[in-house]
């Protein structure tokens, strides 16, 4: 691989705006090298006829003899090519270097004049980037001190640990407590000061001899994770602990006002889950302390590779004195990434390992799920199945003529219904694999933008294998119940195959829930932590994942109803003789109405909450855009059930212009396109794909695919050669892959945001609050 590729793929993409840029510098030195090989091609006759008049000459030069060791080279100061500099600065002002290019007559000079002030403006760049981050974690890592020093102060205060004491303390201890007037709770207290001191004197020593192992050579700046001080119980005087998990109840009471208790007793359960808390601020603060040594040590390798490169095609030597100045840099010379992560792991194997090395660097240092051959051949052999039971289901119909039999629409609104619901699943799951697919290709961080734990997330073979394994089991059990024939003395069919659904259904549910660490369980309860977020909103703080989450589920509303529909089928309904009167039923018909409008609601409570708690104006316009589209689907759903020329006349209208408002709230707010004074005419200034035509066809299809949500208010309900649940389905299916193109979009506009601002790592909260400090994150 070319190194050109090899830095790209290695590159932060959150950060890469300040990355050297190569590609730019390589292209100034294809035209130096376009020029120099045109003034190479001159005529042979006139190139030989100056060599030999060179040769001629060189043949009358003075010699200076072959032991002459005292001369100096008369080359030195003509192979001298640049001369580097680095600039006066002014006070508060960054400083930067200038390149003297000394041989600007050449042919060519000019251009590699313009190489030179392009390489210092990057070099610049980069150095001035690396300064700031590097202030930054400075002052992240003063802010874990001052956390670590109540964290063990806490420690002490709750676990009490046993302290061993002088002999002579013993005894003094003993008379005075057999003096007169002497009571036993005063002796108590003294051996709890006494053991506070010894405490404090044995972190005292602990800092002088971490203080010895940490000397470097430095520029002055000494920052310690453990703390500069020894730690005292006095520090819990100071502080709040700030462990308390925002609840519903929290938010209720926080909005009725109710007071609780301000101050939080130190016990064993808030100590754990201040540990939990430091532990996870410590793995996010030294996987920045990586990725920020990593930005180094590719952009000095970068700076190398394009000076060989000058060199090689420029015949020059220009490396050497350029790389000199660059290692002499604070980018080439500091040390303070590398001695600051050697204190942190220092400092968690001892606190958070117990001083077990290898696990303690197991949690600093994750290890990315690697791709296994197992799941590629299961990824392949339960493909190949589902496509064999497709084939399958399509003969046995065919073989039989089911299509005509008297038993077809008496599957299709009993038997559809049910399995329909594992469709909506598989296609919404293998268009969440394709997602990550594409995300992974164009290097969207979307284990970030989630908030996925490093090592966790699925990648598309999982989600694809997945889909595969429930798509096999929903074609199973279709190919089981397509037997239309019914016992003559019963009139009834199987009881065992009627409840394959049921029991498909209930493994499904189970494996879900299962609290086993087996098939992705982190996974798992990420979803089901989401999805309870969404249902409670908007008692819950709304991140990104959430939303998300509600989104799809919006996506998902034929799915609701199948479900709704199995409770009813196999709850009242006579499943043995495959009928049921659901759809006569009011309480049927009142459900079927609230859970097309349940993931809407959602969403629109979400908004409220991200108003509130954001300021932000734009939330209260998603707000109506979701309310909006309740009201649509309130006056489709009421024209479903009653019919009646009013309620379609409401029902389009309503329905008409909530696709207009969320179609043009797709394309705009939340994909970011259609910008006038875009670079990229009607698009936006930073595009992932290099193939502009494909964003069109996206906002293209978005448009055709939400008018499919007006199919049942535009008369058709129905088609000749389709049963109306058919017909929902397909339109159902229709939106489920408008939502899988939406979601590419959507989150490569979060991670082109999220580059904006240079944002590569989350929010950790920390869990202590100092009194004359205000509410820290990392």
């Amino acid at each position: 691989m070319k190194f050109g590729k090899e830095f790209t793929a290695q590159m932060v993409q959150e950060w890469r705006d300040a990355y050297m840029d190569y590609n730019s510098l390589k292209k100034v030195l294809k035209d130096i090298a376009r020029i120099r090989q045109r003034s190479v091609s001159t005529p042979v006759a006139a190139s030989t006829s100056k060599i030999s008049l060179k040769r001629k000459v060189s043949l009358y030069r003075a010699f200076s003899g072959l032991t002459n060791r005292h001369g100096s080279s008369p080359k030195k100061n003509e192979d001298e090519v640049i001369l580097v500099h680095a600039v006066e600065q002014q006070e508060g002002a960054d400083g930067h270097y200038q390149t003297m290019f000394l041989m600007s007559s050449d042919t060519g000079g000019e251009c590699e004049i313009v190489f030179f002030r392009r390489l210092d403006d990057e070099f610049n760049k980069v150095v001035n980037f690396y300064k700031m981050k590097v202030q930054e974690v400075m002052d992240e890592a003063n802010e874990l001190t001052k956390q670590m020093d109540a964290l063990i102060a806490l420690r002490i205060n709750v676990n009490k640990p046993m302290v061993e004491f002088r002999g002579s303390d013993l005894e003094n201890l003993a008379s005075d407590e057999r003096k007169p007037g002497r009571h036993h709770m005063d002796v108590i207290r003294e051996v709890e000061m006494r053991a506070e001191g010894n405490l404090e004197e044995q972190n005292q020593n602990e800092i002088v001899e971490n203080s010895r192992d940490n000397y470097g050579k430095g520029k002055g700046q000494k920052v310690s994770i453990q703390g500069s001080r020894p730690t005292s119980l006095e520090i819990l005087d100071h502080v709040q602990i700030n462990v308390t998990p925002k609840t519903p109840v929290s938010t209720l009471k926080g909005i009725l006002m109710i007071s609780t208790n301000s101050a939080t007793p130190f016990g064993k359960k808030e100590l754990r889950k201040a540990e939990e808390r430091m532990t996870q601020a410590f793995t996010e603060f030294y996987r920045k302390l990586q990725i920020l040594k990593s930005y180094s040590f590719l952009n000095l390798l970068a700076f190398s590779k394009i000076m060989k490169k000058y060199d090689k095609i420029t015949s020059r030597n220009a490396s050497k004195t350029y790389m000199a100045m660059v290692d002499k840099s604070y980018i080439g010379s500091s040390d303070e990434i590398t001695r600051l992560m050697e204190r942190v792991e220092a400092t968690f194997i001892k606190h958070f390992a117990n001083g077990n090395h290898s696990e303690g660097m197991k949690i600093l240092r994750p290890k990315a799920r690697r791709e296994r051959h197992r799941i590629t051949f299961s990824l392949g052999f339960f493909s190949g199945c589902s496509l064999a039971l497709v084939v399958a289901t399509v003969v046995v119909i065919h073989a039989r003529d089911l299509l005509k039999s008297e038993g077809r629409t008496q599957y299709m609104d009993n038997m559809f219904p049910l399995y329909s619901l594992f469709g909506f699943i598989v296609l919404h799951m293998l268009t969440y694999s394709a997602n990550i697919y594409f995300w992974r290709r164009y290097r969207v961080n979307y284990s970030f933008i989630f908030g996925f734990k490093q090592g966790t997330e699925l990648g598309y073979r999982e989600v694809f294998l997945l889909s595969s394994v429930l798509a096999v089991l929903a074609l199973a059990g279709v190919i089981s119940n397509l037997d239309m024939e019914m016992d003559e003395r019963t009139r009834s069919f199987e009881a065992l195959t009627e409840l394959v659904p049921l029991g498909l259904l209930t493994v499904v549910v189970l494996i879900l829930f299962c609290p086993l660490n087996i098939i992705y369980r982190s996974s798992r309860f990420i979803l089901i932590q989401s999805a309870f977020h969404c249902l409670c909103a908007p008692l819950y703080k709304v991140t990104l994942q959430d939303f998300f989450l509600a989104d799809q589920l919006t996506s998902q509303v034929q799915a609701f109803r199948s479900f709704e529909f199995y409770v009813c089928y196999y709850g009242w309904g006579d499943f043995k003789m495959r009928s049921n009167k659901c759809h006569g039923s009011r309480v049927y018909k009142s459900f079927y109405f609230i859970v097309a409008i349940v993931p809407y609601w959602m969403r629109f409570l979400q908004c409220l909450r991200r108003l509130i708690e954001e300021k932000d104006a734009m939330q209260w316009y998603n707000g109506l855009k979701y309310f909006s589209i309740i009201v649509a689907v309130s006056m489709r759903t009421t024209y479903d059930l009653q019919m009646g020329m009013t309620w379609k006349i409401m029902a389009a209208v309503s329905s008409g212009v909530a696709t207009i408002v969320a179609t043009y709230w797709d394309i705009v707010m939340d994909w970011g396109l259609l910008r006038r004074d875009s670079k990229n005419p009607w698009l936006r200034d930073k595009l992932l794909i290099s193939n502009r035509s494909v964003y069109f066809v996206a906002m293209a299809l978005n448009v055709v695919l939400r008018l499919a949500w007006m199919q049942s208010v535009l008369g058709f309900r129905e088609a000749p050669f389709l049963h109306r649940q058919a017909l929902i389905s397909i339109v159902a299916c229709l939106e489920i892959i408008r939502r899988g193109i939406w979601n590419f979009f959507r989150l490569e506009n979060e991670h082109l945001n999220n580059v904006g601002k240079y944002r590569a790592f989350k929010s950790v909260p920390l869990p202590f609050n100092y009194d004359n400090d205000e509410d820290r994150e990392i």
